[in-house]
């Protein structure tokens, strides 16, 4: 079963077997409105904690989305090309942003619980 866990800069990650789903919680996509652009991740990218995976570019701004654990980057959501605005729709199912492999599972253990991210936006 997959475990759910969230960043202080408001993604969140889907961790199952080892591969994290990782996308923008609900709360930065309201923050960011309505999503015109979102550039993908390259597949095979190895990315360290804290790298500028995606950026997503509103009508409001461009904000980075960064890797919220140490992993080589095995999909990205192609369907975002045609359709930015999932993100804003599903931020947390249809619009996921990329798959990662992770490459060290104990850097889960610094991240939130839903709990812990619901008291950090308050």
């Amino acid at each position: 079963m997959a475990k759910t866990y969230f960043t202080t800069d408001h993604e969140w990650l889907s961790v199952e077997g080892g591969i994290a789903t990782v996308g923008i919680t609900d709360y930065a996509q309201e923050q960011l409105g309505d999503l015109v652009f979102v550039e993908l991740p390259e597949v095979g990218k190895t990315l360290s904690k804290g790298d500028t995976a995606v950026v997503v570019e509103s009508v409001k701004a461009a904000s980075d989305v960064y890797a919220p654990v140490d992993g080589e980057i095995t999909a990205a959501n192609e369907a975002l090309s045609a359709d930015p605005a999932l993100v804003n729709s599903a931020p947390t199912g249809d619009g996921w942003l990329w798959k990662m492999k992770l490459a060290d599972e104990s850097q889960l253990a610094g991240l939130l619980d839903e709990a812990g991210y619901q008291a950090h936006i308050g």
